[in-house]
């Protein structure tokens, strides 16, 4: 079942983001858990730490996004208004309300991301440990008779060694403690610095993304990407990673004709770097994109991608079998 980080693996990957977070609060463990349901290839963890130096599963190293911290913790901010979870011990972190993510809009009102999505203030979710994520999967792997992957993001490094923490030393330990760190066929890392994969390929054998950014983001670590998706960038990507993991723009464009591959692609083949872009999701669609299923042609047919990140795992996983029944591939 198992591609590994082969650029000649025969079926492109189904990653789930943050677990099936289409339909779910992102990285809750039912959010995982239904990913798993689905028959995703690899569910995704998002790691950042906690004053304790436990790592947490959590897209951001701020709170505030996709938990209560403001009503529980209030004072805690710093001084430029967020609340960092390097700031809260793991005690903490477990006494908060995790939820949809949100934002509050000019009059203060907290509104979601994708209003469509799990209602802000329903049911009750918490924020996990990346152990705890880990003996889901596998438990459910046992249950269930599945292998699945997973893809774990190592997020901010440059900014947590800034603070003292090191994050990589922290996800190494969890992986050896749960017995993944010896898997490469089933655990992908991946990371938007270049500087941490680097490093990473002395530490581990494990398969390594290097994520692909916009300069506009000003991502951790300052990494010129526009210089990265040059054939002379993405030779030096290959020196250390087995992949890259795009933005879906830097992937698909509009032409003349409608919906083209970029250069990155043919690029990504030339030094036999495997392709997985993010993030598809049918409630975001690109410009020029009418339907999930336009979009999963592109992205498969046309660019040839090896795997996508999707908020859907269930509607790209459809996607690839009737793709399989008609084609026979």
């Amino acid at each position: 079942m198992w591609p590994g980080w082969s650029v000649n693996q025969a079926e492109p990957v189904v990653i789930a983001h943050r677990g099936a977070s289409g339909y779910l609060p992102e990285h809750c463990l039912a959010a995982k858990a239904v990913a798993h349901a689905m028959g995703a290839d690899f569910i995704e963890q998002d790691v950042v730490l906690t004053r304790d130096r436990m790592p947490i599963v959590l897209h951001d190293i701020y709170l505030e996004s996709t938990t209560d911290v403001e009503q529980r913790f209030g004072d805690r901010a710093r001084s430029d208004g967020r609340f960092y979870a390097l700031d809260f011990d793991l005690a903490e972190i477990r006494q908060l309300r995790l939820h949809e993510r949100s934002y509050r809009d000019e009059a203060g009102t907290e509104r979601a991301y994708f209003p469509d999505r799990f209602p802000l203030g329903q049911s009750t979710f918490s924020v996990p440990t990346l152990e705890e994520d880990i003996q889901l999967i596998a438990g459910l792997d046992r249950s269930r008779g599945t292998t699945t992957g997973l893809y774990i993001e190592l997020k901010a490094p440059r900014w947590h060694r800034a603070q003292g923490y090191d994050i990589a030393s922290a996800i190494l330990a969890v992986l050896h403690r749960s017995g993944y760190a010896d898997k490469p066929d089933q655990v992908y890392l991946q990371c938007f610095d270049d500087q941490t994969l680097i490093d990473l390929k002395t530490r581990t054998s494990l398969p390594l993304i290097q994520l692909i950014g916009d300069n506009s983001w000003g991502e951790d670590g300052g990494v010129d990407y526009d210089a990265m998706r040059t054939d002379h960038g993405l030779a030096k990507v290959a020196s250390y990673a087995q992949g890259i993991g795009p933005w879906i723009p830097q992937v698909i464009e509009q032409g003349p004709q409608g919906l083209q591959p970029t250069e990155l692609i043919a690029l990504a083949r030339r030094h036999r770097l495997l392709v997985h872009p993010y993030t598809l999701r049918r409630d975001q669609l690109p410009e020029g994109v009418d339907n999930v299923d336009q979009l999963h042609r592109a992205l498969f047919e046309l660019a040839g991608v090896d795997g996508v990140f999707t908020d859907f795992p269930d509607l790209t996983g459809a996607y690839l079998k009737s793709r399989r029944s008609t084609t026979g591939r």
